[in-house]
C-alpha cells in the first residue's frame, strides 16, 4: 500500500487539517471510553498547530479536562528553557485554554539525569497504558532535515531499540543529550501523523518514502504504526 501523503499549499493549512484530525481522534476517544490522550512533537512546525487548537473553532470542539498530554521526546533542559519542547507547548497551546480547561500533563522532565528521567517516563507508560495493550490514540511526530524522528537520529543506538520504551542517549552531533520515546512504544499508536514542513527536506522524505529501508540513515523509516494508520502531511515540498 503507497504511504498517505497529504500535500499542502502552505502550513496555515496544514496546521488546520491536522487540527481537524485531532478534534475527530479526540471526539471519537471520547465516545469510546471517555478520555483521549495525545502525545506532541516539538520542534517549530507544530506550533502553529497548537496555536489553532487553543483558538475557535477548534477549542469548543475538545473537552480538554479529558485530554492526557504526553511527549514524543525532549531536550535535555529545565521546563522554562527556551529550548524544552515542553515550554513551546506550554506558550502555544497550554497556557492559552481558557481556566478550567486545563488537560493532564505528562512531560519528560529534561531536568533530571537523563537516565532516571528515561525510566520514570517508561514507568509512567507503562502505568497509564497497562489495561490497554495499546499506545497513543494520536501521535503527531516530526521529521528533521536528517531524516531524524523524535530525538532518533542517525546512527544512533536508539534507531534500533525493542525492548525499552524511553532512552536518555547523548547524541553526538548535537553535543547533547535528548530523551526519546523509541519505535518499541512509538509503533504502538493508533493514530500516527507526521507533519513535515519546508523544501530542505524534500529530498530526504522521498528517501524516507520510496527509498530502501536505511534507518540508520534515516530514522523515521523505523515509524511503522502496528495500527497501519499512518499519514504525511507536508507543505513547502
Amino acid at each position: 500500500m503507497p504511504p498517505d501523503v497529504r500535500v499542502f499549499n502552505d502550513p496555515a493549512t496544514m496546521a488546520r487539517a491536522a487540527a481537524e484530525e485531532i478534534v475527530l481522534a479526540a471526539q471519537a476517544a471520547f465516545r469510546a471510553k471517555g478520555r483521549f490522550n495525545l502525545c506532541l512533537s516539538g520542534g517549530n512546525t507544530p506550533r502553529l498547530l497548537y496555536s489553532l487548537l487553543a483558538a475557535p473553532p477548534f477549542l469548543e470542539q475538545i473537552d480538554w479536562t479529558r485530554v492526557d498530554l504526553f511527549w514524543g521526546d525532549e531536550r535535555c533542559v529545565p521546563p522554562e528553557d527556551p529550548e524544552s519542547d515542553f515550554r513551546m507547548a506550554r506558550e502555544s497551546l497550554i497556557d492559552r485554554l481558557p481556566p478550567g480547561q486545563a488537560p493532564r500533563i505528562y512531560r519528560l522532565m529534561g531536568e533530571l539525569v537523563p537516565q532516571f528521567a528515561a525510566s520514570s517516563y517508561e514507568s509512567l507508560l507503562h502505568g497509564y497504558f497497562s489495561s490497554t495493550g495499546q499506545g497513543f490514540d494520536l501521535l503527531l511526530l516530526g521529521m528533521g532535515e536528517d531524516g531524524h524522528t523524535a530525538s532518533l537520529f542517525p546512527g544512533t543506538a536508539a534507531v534500533h531499540e525493542k525492548e525499552r520504551w524511553v532512552v536518555g542517549h547523548y547524541v553526538p552531533r548535537l553535543a547533547a543529550w535528548r530523551l526519546t520515546l523509541t519505535p518499541a512504544f512509538l509503533n504502538r499508536a493508533a493514530r500516527t501523523i507526521f507533519l513535515v514542513a519546508g523544501e530542505n527536506k524534500r529530498a530526504v522524505l522521498a528517501e524516507v518514502l520510496n527509498g530502501p529501508y536505511r534507518p540508520d540513515t534515516f530514522p523515521a523509516q523505523v515509524i511503522q504504526p502496528l495500527s497501519g494508520n499512518l499519514s504525511w502531511f507536508v507543505t513547502g515540498l
